[in-house]
């Protein structure tokens, strides 16, 4: 959101980003019947497409651009009717909830994202870079930084106004969009600036679920909150005790997102309590798993029959399987969690919260009032110059100050890069102008300036470090020809 295949995708912190598929994965063809290495190499095809930072962000980005199509055409009120009018509910004797498809996708679908950000977190906290307090203290005031400093910028340009309400909009980041960004640039940017960058997003995103839980907060009732903590007291009992079995923590969890969307807390923020509580350790001693394989490989072969057909090498398989299940318990619970959630929440989740939300309707809108409107100031100048300016000037202070050091061979021109990349609000800044407005042309003029700013401080924020790429490139072989 995180050690024998440090949550796959999650090394050194970053969400999306272009890593190896997990081992499992990399199956040597000579063991496979003849008749299942086409179907092997197809699976493998697929998880080569899936483990691709820059095709989850060009997705997304293309749900966007086709909700904003069809959102400009006459069936913008037959879209809008798919959202709010479709149902979804349960009943338990008299107990019939139900929520919109659009609430559906934005209260349930998206905690399974914020499950991951919080894995991410737990990560970080556990084994990445915020267990270095030095190193994680630079991107961690960059990100206080760059909330604060976009929230003023809004709130100076709506004092007084209706909507000062917006200014949690302009704080927020897209991790998914600025690490896909990050791995078009490929090994032209140095290890240090990954790093600092996944760590700032991830700050930037526990910021930001803060100020969800604080300030866009509705009304609370507390009989359901009360249920929620005692859930996630439950939740925290099994770790303590070492369950390492996934399925009571789903199931409990589900339970507590419940709870949590029925007390007033948006209910995403289920997904984040719960992944606090998933076991990060392997189930067994990984330093004894190699001794112990080598042994069972042996038993292995010696039960082998070549006389017999598979489904009658019972000792043989019966030792295989004991194999599989200790092979599955050196994998943290953490670990495998992530594992499921990827691709559902890259490539289904996030694409179908990008095309419900968009919503940026510019047929019979006046492009003058949108411009003008202060929200859309507020959000544009806060995500493309206050974001930028408060994530470089904390950066600044702090290596000045003696606080930190830049990660190595990170330049200033690269921090001046990554803090553009800031300005990339898509999917949370989205997330919470839903929850800050509630008059619809407020949440579209919102949009449109987060759409925006967003797109200008990709390509900006990605030519700019392109350039110092290029100049250090450069640099580099000036020196290797003088030495």
């Amino acid at each position: 959101s995180i050690v024998s295949a440090p949550l796959a995708h999650f090394a050194k912190g970053a969400l999306v980003k272009e890593t190896p598929m997990p081992g499992r994965h990399h199956i040597t063809e000579a063991i496979l019947e003849p008749e299942a290495r086409k179907q092997h190499r197809r699976k493998r095809k697929f998880l080569e497409f899936t483990h691709s930072s820059t095709r989850a962000t060009m997705l997304m980005v293309a749900a966007a651009l086709v909700a904003f199509a069809i959102e400009n055409t006459p069936a913008l009120p037959y879209f809008n009717a798919l959202w709010h009018d479709v149902h979804l509910g349960f009943t338990i004797g008299s107990f019939s909830p139900e929520i919109s498809l659009g609430h559906f996708i934005n209260d349930f679908l998206m905690a399974l994202f914020f499950l991951m950000v919080g894995l991410e977190i737990k990560y970080e906290m556990t084994a990445g870079e915020l267990t270095e307090p030095r190193k994680a203290l630079l991107p961690i005031i960059a990100a206080v930084g760059g909330a604060i400093m976009p929230a003023l910028v809004y709130l100076a340009i709506n004092a007084g106004g209706d909507f000062q309400n917006g200014w949690g909009v302009p704080i927020s980041n897209d991790i998914a969009f600025c690490l896909g960004l990050l791995a078009l640039l490929g090994k032209r940017v140095p290890l240090g600036l990954r790093a600092f960058l996944s760590t700032l997003a991830i700050a930037d995103d526990l910021i930001a679920i803060l100020v969800i839980a604080v300030f866009y907060t509705s009304s609370l009732d507390l009989v359901w909150l009360v249920g929620a903590f005692v859930l996630f007291a439950v939740l925290m009992v099994l770790n303590r005790k070492h369950v390492y079995d996934l399925a009571p923590y789903l199931a409990i969890g589900l339970a507590m997102w419940v709870c949590v969307l029925f007390s007033g807390v948006h209910a995403t923020l289920a997904g984040v309590l719960l992944a606090l509580t998933i076991p990060a350790r392997s189930e067994v001693r990984l330093g004894r798993v190699g001794e112990w394989l080598a042994e069972k490989s042996s038993k292995v072969e010696e039960r082998y029959d070549p006389g017999e057909p598979d489904i009658a090498q019972k000792e043989y398989l019966r030792e295989v399987d004991k194999v599989r299940r200790v092979s599955r318990m050196t994998i943290p619970p953490v670990t495998r969690l992530d594992n499921m959630l990827y691709v559902p929440v890259y490539f289904v989740i996030l694409p179908l919260f990008a095309f419900s939300n968009a919503a940026v309707v510019i047929v019979g809108s006046d492009p003058i009032s949108v411009v003008t409107n202060p929200v859309a100031l507020g959000v544009f100048f806060g995500l493309l110059v206050g974001k930028p300016l408060g994530i470089f000037l904390a950066t600044v202070i702090t290596v000045k100050t003696g606080l930190s050091d830049l990660p190595e061979g990170v330049r200033w021109g690269h921090i001046v890069g990554v803090s553009i990349l800031g300005g990339v609000g898509f999917t949370m800044a989205i997330f919470v102008t839903n929850l800050a407005f509630t008059d619809l042309a407020t949440v579209a003029v919102a949009k449109a300036a987060i759409l925006a700013a967003s797109i200008v401080a990709g390509i900006v924020g990605f030519l700019f470090l392109r350039q110092e790429a290029l100049r250090a490139g450069i640099e580099e072989e000036r020196e290797t020809q003088e030495g």
